[in-house]
């Protein structure tokens, strides 16, 4: 189980109105949001990524990390990918009502959020721009996943502390967040994991665990432990006993099979040491260094596979004076950086 930390909590509608994003219409849409001018440095750098913001807590709670993609822009995110245009995601209100049907926390608003997404990612893959999703909890990857599951058979690269492998009713809180990975290999409640009638998102076969270390707490659904599945674990013991890039080496041998078109990176920064990444609602000892996530992420974005980046679970209300930001956006860049398409200006 994990263990809650008391948190000052606010409304989910209030977060809203302090990031000014507040719709006078009802539902979701897209709103492009305009940057500051760039000059021609930055543009020759990143030209070809789009960076999708989805400022959802609604698979975990509002306690900040809501503000994530703004903090991220204020943390100089933005600015150091070029990027002049950013497409939002809308997001329903947070409800703590657990929904009897499904056992969990905003099955239909998570659902929404994720058809929406999809529909983002979809348009930046269309228009051969690398999509840069920004949470926000991990229950948005159902979105991007199914914008690829949509154009075929992709393989997903799931760096994470936890293994979000747990049913809904083993979950104490009814959090999406923590099952997150079963349902997007298509177990669980049909409202999320049948998303188009394609379940699943991804084949077990097709997933990359790396670096996850908090063992027998969301690990297993039901009596399926995620290390029985076809899942490929490289956890944080495997890591520390035989290097990062012998990790790296196994994740890309499943990402890169003949028989995939390509595969999804899914960043949760608790994958980092709780002693430099201290900015998550559930913190646990231990973790990746930050060579150690770059070489990781730089080798995985290096890959002509990647088709995409999201990065979740960041809350900025635990990071007063921006720091943390400031070195979560640098090794976003870094990863960025290794892109082939980036290298070679295409």
């Amino acid at each position: 189980m994990r263990q809650e930390r008391t948190l000052n909590i606010r409304s989910f509608e209030g977060s809203m109105q302090d990031t000014g994003w507040i719709s006078s219409h009802p539902g979701l849409r897209l709103q492009p949001r305009r940057e500051q001018s760039l000059n021609a440095e930055d543009r020759s750098r990143v030209v070809n990524l789009q960076i999708i913001e989805v400022p959802s807590p609604l698979g975990l709670r509002p306690s900040g990390l809501e503000h994530a993609p703004d903090a991220l822009r204020s943390a100089g995110l933005h600015e150091r990918l070029g990027c002049p245009n950013v497409v939002r995601i809308e997001v329903p209100s947070y409800s703590d009502v657990r929904d009897p049907a499904t056992e969990i926390l905003n099955p239909q608003s998570i659902a929404a959020v994720a058809l929406h997404t999809a529909d983002a990612v979809t348009a930046a893959l269309d228009t051969s721009r690398f999509p840069v999703v920004l949470g926000g909890d991990c229950s948005i990857v159902l979105g991007p996943l199914l914008a690829l599951r949509r154009r075929g058979r992709y393989g997903l690269a799931f760096l994470d502390g936890h293994a979000d492998f747990q049913h809904p009713r083993e979950e104490p809180n009814g959090e999406v967040a923590s099952l997150d990975l079963a349902v997007a290999t298509g177990r669980g409640p049909g409202v999320l994991a049948d998303l188009d009638g394609l379940r699943p998102l991804v084949r077990d076969g097709d997933v990359a665990l790396i670096g996850y270390r908090v063992l027998d707490d969301n690990d297993h659904f039901l009596d399926e432990h995620i290390r029985t599945t076809a899942v490929t674990v490289a956890d944080l013991s495997d890591i520390q006993a035989h290097g990062a890039g012998h990790a790296l080496e196994r994740a890309l041998t499943t990402l890169t099979g003949p028989e995939l078109e390509g595969f999804w990176v899914h960043l949760d920064v608790d994958v980092l040491d709780d002693a430099l990444m201290p900015a998550v609602d559930y913190r646990h000892p231990g973790g990746l260094s930050w060579e150690e996530a770059e070489h990781i992420l730089g080798g995985l974005l290096g890959s002509r596979n990647a088709c995409g980046l999201e990065v979740t679970i960041f809350n900025p209300r635990l990071d007063p004076d921006g720091s943390i930001a400031r070195r979560l956006s640098e090794l976003i860049e870094a990863g960025l950086q290794r892109r082939p398409r980036l290298a070679d200006g295409s």
